[in-house]
């Protein structure tokens, strides 16, 4: 079977599981190859070897399964990197993007001490970090997985620390500039659980609301953080007006509410006065 008969093929059978088949199929072949699109594009008419096929196929029944093809890859592109993932944290998703976006508008180049709860892969912290050379970041999960992963993601950056903990603790009051989190937030009844039920639930579901982190974040992020420092979470598309309540309740001052590029509530920011 050639490369372009092969991929019409598992077009075809990706259909009904992914939102975007034709890309699945090339990136599956191309793990299994070791190539790129480019590349597979390019040889087409090219014969497969039983071997290629056989690992291809093995490749395809995990997909077909449902399983994310970040996880199957084993890597997913997030900011201006690309992120080693696994089952043990989150899948990166481009609208937490806007969370960097704000930041870098928020805060300027000088240095920082900057916190990142419930890190998971990194992508946060490393991308942080990697925009501005002078802020010193640390990445905070409470999984040692995650961390093994995040400490994989950072590469040699040497104005980043990553390590285990719950949330605030540890943290010393009126210490730092800003603290981000992407925390859970989904509801523990939410149906949406049983379409991620390939990532961590603990990553995802949070109390009966999906609050019940944020609620847990918020005052303590307060103690922590120095006059003026700014706290930015990430929340569900229905969420936003409790979790400006919440930020309100805790003491901070002009909480901001954010959409992102789907017009969607996505975030909340407030300053410690």
């Amino acid at each position: 079977m050639t490369i372009s008969g092969l991929l019409a093929a598992a077009q075809s059978r990706l259909s009904p599981v992914s939102d975007s088949p034709h890309l699945d199929g090339h990136l599956l072949l191309g793990q299994a190859m070791h190539q790129g699109r480019d590349w597979l594009i390019a040889h087409g008419n090219d014969q497969l070897e039983a071997a290629t096929i056989e690992c291809f196929e093995l490749l395809m029944e995990r997909r077909i399964a449902g399983e994310p093809i970040a996880y199957i890859l084993g890597t997913q592109g997030f900011w201006r990197h690309e992120f080693h993932v696994s089952p043990a944290v989150l899948i990166p998703r481009p609208e937490t993007e806007l969370l960097i976006e704000i930041l870098l508008a928020r805060l300027g180049p000088d240095p920082r001490q900057i916190v990142d709860l419930g890190t998971g892969s990194g992508a946060l912290a490393v991308s942080l970090a990697s925009e501005r050379p002078q802020w010193f970041v640390t990445g905070i999960d409470c999984s040692e997985a995650a961390i093994e992963l995040a400490t994989m993601n950072a590469g040699e950056l040497d104005n980043l620390e990553l390590r285990t903990g719950d949330w605030c603790q540890g943290l010393a009051p009126g210490s730092l500039d800003a603290i981000v989190s992407n925390p859970p937030y989904i509801r523990e009844q939410d149906p949406h659980l049983m379409k991620l039920s390939f990532e961590p639930v603990e990553a995802l579901a949070s109390g009966p609301d999906g609050l019940d982190a944020i609620r847990q974040i918020i005052p303590h992020a307060h103690q922590c953080l120095k006059n003026n420092g700014l706290l930015l979470i990430e929340h569900g598309y229905d969420q936003q007006r409790p979790v400006e309540d919440l930020f309100r309740q805790a003491g901070f001052e002009q909480v901001t509410g954010f959409n992102d590029l789907n017009k969607v509530p996505r975030a909340v920011l407030g300053y410690r006065s």
